[in-house]
């Protein structure tokens, strides 16, 4: 009866496991075969690949029969792991599941700092990855090393939940055991990453593809899963060399599936055609909001807060409108602080894609080179190497689609660290600006600066855009320029100041400025949705435009500034505008629904 309750309680704690980590347990492809040993050995902490498996030195590289070379990351000593139990390992036997510990976790951006922090981290460290070291402190140059080295052991998970800190993607780098086994595309086992909840901690788990015997060696597929032979041998770059040669770093917009798959995963519903609403004269409109900016400072008396929804005249939401079709047929006179298929605009990807619209297909000046890594792989790394090889500047950003306040987001010139960042979440690679206009703080010196604009968009047919006569600045805290790591401090100013402190020609740097804007709308309405925004006569929006500027070279030698649009932002936080500003909002409406432009500090773009 005891071993009845012992096995109750078994089968009881292995349905919790199974409640907390089956979606992983599946996005990992783990076979179902091993779970329930998985759980006891993750619940036992039960560690016996030792007792299996054993790591081997190799003197030479080897070709193996896919005529790939496996080249051990370190390269100076090779190693490979085999199997040395006598009886082998069968792929049949629900114990032939293994735990690897992970040597070091962490984010990008402390990566440096516990190297030089963590107490034998970075002796570690390059002793697994076949550095030399020497001496016990913390050497700077091995730091380097180890920092441009580790994108050849990387490895990386997400956290499903948490705050948007908290979901940036961890990178780790298993033991010495998990590293040694080597890449091979007929890989002899898996590996992949679990994190087990109870323990709030990541292990990789290895298994078998097939029977091995004693001497086997034991291999992974460093590109598992990936079909396409193009992709494969860029994934595969930093352990297998390639020029690229046979491909071209011509990109040019994607089909029209790209933008109706967008549609579908936002499960967004276009509006049926309505009619314009003209607000009658004198109308006191009412607006619903959740937004504590709008609702503290929105005080034009012609418009009144109310808490049902229902009868609201205006509705300006926080969150994203999905169902525009409903709103159309049942309300197609409220007017709505968003316009359908804005994402064409506001994820990056899409930005890029529009922007090569600008000019007639020639695409546009005023945003950086940029590629998405996950489409646009192969014509990225040819480019870069193209760079290369003329020994041009080559340090890129790579940032995620859809993230804001920088998160996610790296600068480089190491290859092997952008194709790496594939492997986490979806990003585009946009060029580093080498020759940014700089600004001179007395206190500090030349540095660094970004520009936020508010930008007002009426409408798309016609298109009806404005801006706020108002805009901020971010200056860099130091005058470490060539780094993108700096705090920015915040001002505000308007284009007349801005001149006459940075000594620019006020009305051609405003004139590029509002070109670029123009042009950028344009092209984003140039198409009907989901391929452009929509002209949904009901829509009206603010969106912040962040840019920088760079010097550029005319042929006849002369310097020239270029506006650089970094990023176009959904319903942006308006605290600082607000804060200096406080009929912000009062301005943002009358604008937007009583076309009232004349009375506010705006200036019509378009």
């Amino acid at each position: 009866m005891q071993n009845v309750n012992v096995n109750g309680e078994e089968d009881e704690e292995y349905q919790l496991f199974l409640s907390q980590h089956s979606p992983a347990l599946k996005a990992a492809k783990i076979p179902p075969l091993y779970w329930k040993t998985l759980h006891l050995k993750l619940a036992n902490e039960v560690f016996d690949a030792g007792e299996v498996f054993g790591i081997m030195q190799v003197e030479e590289e080897e070709e193996d029969e896919g005529n790939e070379q496996r080249v051990n990351p370190g390269d100076e000593v090779a190693y490979k792991v085999i199997v040395t139990r006598e009886s082998g390992l069968q792929a049949a036997d629900p114990t032939s599941v293994f735990l690897v510990d992970h040597a070091w976790t962490y984010r990008v951006e402390s990566a440096r700092q516990q190297l030089l922090e963590i107490p034998g981290l970075l002796i570690r460290m390059a002793s697994l990855m076949g550095l030399p070291f020497h001496g016990e402190a913390p050497d700077p140059d091995i730091v380097e090393l180890v920092l441009d080295n580790m994108w050849k052991y990387n490895q990386t998970y997400q956290l499903s939940q948490g705050t948007a800190e908290e979901k940036v993607p961890v990178w780790y780098i298993m033991d010495e055991f998990g590293s040694r086994v080597q890449h091979s595309s007929q890989p002899t086992c898996c590996m992949a990453p679990l994190y087990y909840a109870p323990q709030q901690i990541a292990y990789s788990v290895l298994w078998p593809l097939q029977d091995l015997e004693n001497g086997d060696e034991v291999s992974r597929d460093f590109a598992y899963g990936e079909t396409d032979s193009l992709v494969r041998r860029c994934r595969l770059l930093a352990w297998l060399p390639d020029d690229l040669e046979d491909v071209s770093d011509d990109v040019q917009e994607p089909s029209d599936l790209y933008y109706e798959t967008i549609l579908q995963e936002n499960k967004e519903k276009l509006p049926l055609d309505i009619q314009l609403y003209c607000v009658p004269d004198g109308k006191v409109l009412k607006v619903y909001t959740e937004m504590k900016q709008v609702l503290d400072h929105l005080k034009h008396p012609r418009f009144q807060f109310t808490e049902n929804q229902e009868e609201a005249d205006v509705i300006w939401a926080f969150s994203h409108i999905r169902d525009y079709r409903k709103l159309s047929e049942e309300r197609p006179h409220v007017l709505l602080n968003q316009f359908p298929c804005e994402t064409v605009l506001t994820t990056k990807d899409c930005l890029a894609y529009v922007a090569r619209r600008a000019r007639g297909g020639q695409g546009a000046p005023w945003l950086p080179k940029t590629f998405n890594l996950q489409t646009e792989l192969p014509q990225f790394i040819r480019h870069y190497l193209q760079r290369q090889e003329r020994g041009l500047e080559n340090h890129w950003i790579c940032k995620p689609w859809n993230l804001a306040r920088g998160l996610d987001t790296h600068i480089t010139n190491n290859l092997n660290y952008i194709i790496r960042q594939r492997e986490s979440t979806p990003k585009v690679v946009s060029k580093y600006l080498e020759d940014p206009v700089l600004f001179l703080r007395e206190e500090v010196g030349m540095v660094k600066f970004d520009i936020r604009y508010m930008v007002l968009l009426r409408s798309v047919e016609p298109l009806r855009l404005y801006a706020y006569d108002v805009f901020w600045l971010r200056f860099a805290n130091n005058k470490q320029y060539k780094c993108h790591a700096v705090i920015y401090l915040h001002s505000h100013c308007n284009l007349k100041s801005f001149t006459m402190c940075c000594h620019f020609k006020c009305c051609l740097l405003q004139a590029d400025i509002f070109k670029a804007f123009s042009e950028l709308f344009q092209a984003a309405s140039s198409r009907p949705a989901p391929y452009g925004i929509c002209a949904y006569p009901s829509s009206r929006a603010i969106y912040a435009i962040d840019l920088m500027l760079k010097w550029d070279q005319m042929t006849d030698g002369e310097r020239v500034m270029q506006p650089q649009i970094l990023e176009v932002n959904f319903c942006p936080d308006c605290e600082r505008a607000c804060r200096y500003h406080p009929k912000f909002y009062d301005h943002m409406f009358q604008t937007l629904f009583l076309d009232q432009k004349e009375q506010c500090p705006v200036t019509q773009i378009v």
